[in-house]
Parts: structure tokens; sequence; C-alpha cells
């Protein structure tokens, strides 16, 4: 199957954002950043250095699944960054999604936080990114890239994989007639 939408994941500070920006640029489609869909009181939460539960995270992956759906339905491709750092929570991002591909934006703990401490501007704090670290579940159905290669480099390995067949089934959740997500994670 043709990808036709992009999630770029990892942990806060592995470049998410301006991977997903210049992977959409190249290939001309929209990008959407997941942070922008945070509720103002999870914004809050991570601000004060207070991790995100499961439950805090549930509307927040709904509106992502059917930003996705939309978007496939409407033929319309883009690019998405997301943590998406549990297998549970791509399961809710995927299911009912054909043609949509997870890029793993790997790196090591010190890497990363050395990045973190030199940006300013974002609510998720460096101090916050052990806690990140601690409930990572590394995906098996991605493609991997090391954070340590240029942003040139990442996006190339990206568009070198790009438009391959891939088949993914993701049946892990029911869903209604209009392929919704409609089921609470549970803590």
């Amino acid at each position: 199957m043709k990808t036709n939408f992009y999630i770029v994941m990892g942990v806060s500070g592995s470049g998410k954002s301006s991977v997903g920006q210049a992977l959409a640029a190249s290939l001309g489609w929209d990008f959407f950043d997941a942070d922008d869909y945070h509720s103002p009181e999870n914004i809050a939460k991570m601000a004060n250095g207070i991790p995100l539960t499961d439950h805090d995270r549930a509307p927040w992956l709904v509106t992502l699944h059917n930003l996705i759906r939309a978007r496939l339905k409407e033929n319309r491709p883009a690019v998405l960054t997301c943590s998406a750092l549990k297998e549970r929570y791509r399961q809710i991002l995927l299911d009912g999604n054909p043609g949509v591909r997870l890029v793993y934006l790997k790196g090591s703990y010190e890497l990363i936080q050395a990045r973190m401490l030199i940006r300013s501007g974002h609510y998720m704090k460096a101090h916050m990114l052990k806690s990140q670290f601690d409930v990572l579940e590394e995906p098996q159905d991605a493609l991997v890239v090391d954070v340590e290669l240029s942003l040139p480099e990442i996006v190339a390995k990206i568009r070198e994989h790009h438009g391959r067949d891939l088949h993914q089934n993701h049946p892990f959740v029911k869903t209604n007639k209009e392929n919704t997500w409609i089921k609470p994670i549970s803590e």
C-alpha cells in the first residue's frame, strides 16, 4: 500500500518538529504537530513538570486519530509529529487508517537531553525527558532513523523509503461506522 501519511514519532527533543516540517515540505504535503492539539489543561500540566497520564492523553489521541482518518478519506496526504510513546497509542492512531507509515526518531538519552537544554520556548522541560524514556515502547513496525544524522540526511532516508509497498493491519480497537475511535483508553 502506498504511504499517504507519515507519523514522525519519538521522545521530546528528538527533532520531530524539524524533521516533520522538512519532510512535509519535501513531499509538498501538509504538516501537523500533535502538540497543537493538546488541551490547555494538558499543556499546563506539562509546563508545571507533571507527566500526562493515559487518561489525560485519551481525548488527544482520539482527536489525532480522527485528523488522520479525515486526511486519508479526503486523499490529502500529510505529516504528523507525535510522541506516540506507547504501542497502544500508536494502535489508536493507526487503527483503520491504511497507508500510514511510522518514522521513529531514535537517539540516546544523553544526546536528546543536551538538545533540550539548549532549546527555549517549549513547555516540555528537559527534566521531564526521563519520564518519556521510561514509558517509551520502541515500535516494531516503524522506519527507525538515528537522530545523530543531519536533518537533510534524515529526510533523505525517509524519502528513500517513500512509496515502497507497505502492509499494515492494525485491528486492535473497535470503531464505529465512520471508523473513528470511540473506545476510551483505560489506565
